[in-house]
C-alpha cells in the first residue's frame, strides 16, 4: 500500500505555449491578458538576432503600444534593473515581456518590482515582499536553460558589492511563456553549453532538495532524462530541431522544480565564482556539480538512483552518487566546459593556481548563500573549503 506523502505545496503560476513559430503568438496572448502597452526587454545579442523585432511585430500587429528596453548585460545588476525602470516610467506600460536568456527575463522581473512597487531591487531580496500588484508579464526564452521561464525568483547582482541576489514572489512569475525552439537556434555553442548545463544542475540539486516534494521531483526527474537523453545531441548537431526542442521544455520544467524545491550546494560554490571571478554561471555550477554530487551520496543515494534510472544509465561500482558524478563530468567535457580550476582560461592570483587565500574567501561566500540551507546534506565552512580543494 503506498504510503501518504507529508503535507506540501505546488506551485505553478505560468501557462506554457509550446511550438516552433509560437513567437507569432505573442500579440494574441497580451490581448487575452488584457495589455495595451507593452514593454519588451531584451539584450542586445537577441536584437541582433531579429527575435526582439519579430516579438514587437506581433505585439503592434495585435494592436498594443511597444516600447523596448535592450541594455541588458549578462548577469543582470542593479543598474541594468534602475535603468530599464526608467524607461517603464516614461512609457507607463501595462504589461512586460522579456525576450532573451535568463538575464533579459530576470531584468524584466526586476523592473516589474521596481515600477510596480518602488523603492530599490535590494528591497525585494527573498520571497514575498512585493507591496502592489504587479503587472501581467510574458517570457519568451531564446535560450534553453535557466528556467527563468516558470519561476518567480529574478537573480540580480548588487552593483556596489557583486552579491546576487534571489528576489522571488508569486506574483513576479511570467503568466505566459512561449517555447519557440526557433528562437533557440542562434545561440553561439558556448551559450547552448552553458546554459544546457545549467539546465542540468538544476534539475539534480532540486531533485534532491530539503524542500523537494512528490510534485517537484517529477518535473526535476522529468528534466533530467530529457536532458540526459538530448543535451549530447545538441552539443553534437546544433541544428537538431527535436533535440532542442526537447532540451528547451527540460529547461522548462526544471524552473519548476526550482520554483518549488530550490537549489543546493552547487549553487552555493558557483555564485562567488560567478560574483568574484566572473566565471559564467554555466560554467562555475559545471564545474562544481560533480564535486556536490559526490559529497552529497551518503545523504542521498537514491534519490541520485532515480535520476540514473530515468535515463537508464548504469550504477557502477554500486554507488549511484559516484556513477552520477562520472556522468555529469563526461557531460561538461562533451559541453566544451572545464571540469577543473587548472582548465580554466583565468586564475584569481594571476599565477596559474588558486591559492589557499582565494579558496578560503570563497568559502566564505559560498557558505552565506542562501540555497546552502536546502542542500541535503549539512554544508559547513570546512565542506566548502574541501569541495572548492577537490575541483582545483
Amino acid at each position: 500500500m503506498d504510503v501518504l506523502p507529508a503535507a506540501f505545496e505546488f506551485r505553478a503560476t505560468t501557462r506554457l505555449v509550446v511550438g516552433a513559430g509560437s513567437i507569432a503568438r505573442l500579440g494574441e496572448l497580451a490581448n487575452g491578458l488584457g495589455a495595451a502597452r507593452a514593454l519588451v526587454v531584451s539584450d542586445p545579442g537577441v536584437v541582433r538576432a531579429g527575435h526582439a523585432a519579430m516579438g514587437i511585430e506581433s505585439l503592434q500587429q495585435a494592436g498594443l503600444e511597444v516600447a523596448c528596453f535592450s541594455d541588458v548585460g549578462e548577469n543582470p545588476t542593479t543598474d541594468h534593473v534602475d535603468a530599464g525602470t526608467a524607461v517603464a516610467r516614461a512609457f507607463r506600460p501595462d504589461m512586460i515581456v522579456g525576450i532573451g536568456g535568463g538575464s533579459s527575463m530576470d531584468c524584466a522581473k526586476g523592473i516589474n518590482f521596481l515600477f510596480s512597487c518602488g523603492g530599490r531591487m535590494q528591497d525585494y531580496w527573498g520571497r514575498g515582499k512585493a507591496t502592489s500588484p504587479l503587472l501581467p508579464a510574458i517570457a519568451v526564452p531564446t535560450t534553453a536553460g535557466t528556467g527563468s521561464e516558470t519561476q518567480s525568483f529574478a537573480l540580480i547582482t548588487a552593483a556596489d558589492s557583486g552579491v546576487k541576489m534571489a528576489c522571488g514572489d508569486t506574483q513576479a512569475a511570467f503568466r505566459v511563456a512561449i517555447l519557440d525552439v526557433m528562437l533557440t537556434l542562434t545561440q553561439p555553442a558556448r551559450v547552448a553549453a552553458l546554459t544546457g548545463i545549467d539546465a542540468v544542475s538544476h534539475a539534480v540539486e532540486s531533485h534532491v532538495s530539503r524542500a523537494a516534494t512528490p510534485a517537484s521531483r517529477i518535473f526535476s526527474l522529468e528534466a533530467f532524462r530529457l536532458l540526459a537523453k538530448h543535451l549530447p545531441r545538441v552539443f553534437e548537431s546544433p541544428t537538431d530541431l527535436e533535440a532542442r526542442s526537447a532540451v528547451q521544455l527540460a529547461a522548462a520544467w526544471a524552473g519548476l522544480g526550482i520554483e518549488n524545491a530550490m537549489l543546493g550546494a552547487a549553487h552555493s560554490l558557483a555564485n562567488p565564482l560567478t560574483a568574484v571571478h566572473k566565471l559564467a554561471h554555466g560554467q562555475a555550477v559545471g564545474l562544481m556539480l560533480p564535486h556536490v554530487v559526490r559529497f552529497n551520496a551518503a545523504a542521498c543515494e537514491d534519490r541520485y538512483a532515480e535520476l540514473l534510472h530515468a535515463r537508464g544509465l548504469p550504477i557502477n561500482n554500486h554507488t549511484a552518487g559516484g556513477s552520477l558524478a562520472d556522468f555529469l563530468t563526461d557531460l561538461v567535457t562533451a559541453s566544451g566546459l572545464s571540469t577543473s580550476f587548472r582548465g580554466l582560461k583565468s586564475e584569481p592570483d594571476g599565477s596559474g593556481r588558486w591559492t589557499t587565500n582565494s579558496i578560503t574567501s570563497l568559502a566564505d561566500a559560498a557558505a552565506l548563500e542562501w540555497t546552502a540551507g536546502f542542500n541535503p546534506r549539512p554544508l559547513a565552512l570546512e565542506d566548502c573549503i574541501r569541495l572548492y580543494e577537490a575541483a582545483r
